[in-house]
């Protein structure tokens, strides 16, 4: 999936779009718990259990990882808190073009389903959020929590990455290096995300999506879930053709991960950037908003990638995540 050839971005459309089917449910697909307590110590026992999963599903979900569950809790409050602020002030901090940083609603259109994904966001990225944070008169203490938050998960995905690095034959801080928030050139992104309400004359309307079908763009996703507020679900690329759908259980007590497109290239394929969507409930199921939070880790504009055995050429990251904008995101 990562070959940019003009051919390469209209198939990779042709495969997106034809990934809107209701589909069916799959159980017996296992996206895995890897603990990673006592991290230093069992090191060598978690990389494998980390690159088994990979390689198989392309998701995992993380237990004992080390961000405090109260930390968890304190973020999903002030997501709460940003989404509820009336449209007109949301409104005044809006994303900005080719920027991935700041508030937008009904925006996303995926190939896969042709209509807007039903949510609302709010896109951090460090180097690029002049003028987009509330003020402090408007959300008391937000602009610091966020950070602080950001970068509790940006030390937890560069922890995840070092062990593909060991994989791969990379420098243990290849992936840190690649990723540095002290550049310019940093894009890795905290989004905060706020999925409606379902409206009771939709309630049955299950063409309609939270999120569409897509892959991520980024090296590795660590997303946050809330108990009860389901609906993620993921079908490995291989196994497109059938259609059929795993849900990934949410709990507040683990991080859900998969792999992007950009580790796809930079292990030459080895650890497969897969599927996922999030389905609007079913008509039995709780009807009312999700809540959920990504940390995309997206290595810097400048970093170059290229795998191990080079089977593709190289390319900055800037230059791969525009690409893959373009590929999922023009008119077609």
């Amino acid at each position: 999936m990562n070959q940019h050839s003009p051919a390469y971005t209209l198939d990779e459309l042709k495969l997106e779009s034809r990934m809107g089917a209701i589909g069916t449910e799959a159980t017996n697909r296992e996206v895995r718990r890897i603990d990673l307590s006592d991290f230093e110590q069992r090191r060598a026992e978690i990389v494998e259990q980390l690159w088994r999963a990979s390689v198989e599903v392309g998701f995992f979900q993380l237990e004992h990882h080390g961000i405090d569950l109260a930390r968890v809790r304190r973020a999903f409050a002030d997501a709460e808190r940003f989404f509820a602020l009336p449209a007109a002030v949301k409104a005044r901090y809006p994303l900005k073009k080719g920027s991935n940083a700041g508030w937008e609603s009904l925006a996303q259109v995926r190939p896969s389903t042709g209509t807007p994904d039903q949510k609302e966001s709010y896109q951090i990225t460090l180097p690029r959020m002049d003028g987009l944070w509330p003020s402090e008169d408007e959300l008391p203490g937000f602009r610091a929590a966020m950070l602080d938050f950001e970068h509790q998960c940006w030390a937890l995905g560069m922890r995840v990455l070092s062990c593909f690095a060991d994989k791969l034959g990379f420098e243990r801080d290849f992936f840190t290096r690649a990723h540095d928030p002290a550049a310019d050139d940093y894009q890795s992104t905290l989004r905060l995300l706020h999925y409606y309400a379902i409206p009771p004359e939709f309630k049955d309307k299950l063409e309609l999506w939270r999120a569409g079908a897509h892959t991520d763009f980024d090296c590795l996703t660590l997303l946050f879930q809330r108990d009860g507020q389901g609906g993620l679900q993921v079908c490995p690329g291989k196994e497109v053709q059938g259609q059929a759908w795993t849900s990934v259980e949410p709990s507040s007590e683990v991080i859900t991960c998969n792999i992007g497109d950009m580790l796809m290239r930079w292990s030459d394929d080895q650890l497969p950037s897969n599927f996922h969507r999030v389905r609007n409930p079913l008509p039995h199921e709780y009807q009312g908003a999700r809540y959920s939070i990504a940390f995309f880790c997206q290595a810097n504009r400048n970093a170059v990638i290229q795998g191990p055995a080079a089977k593709y050429p190289p390319i900055t990251a800037g230059d791969y995540l525009q690409q893959r904008i373009a590929a999922n995101f023009a008119k077609y």
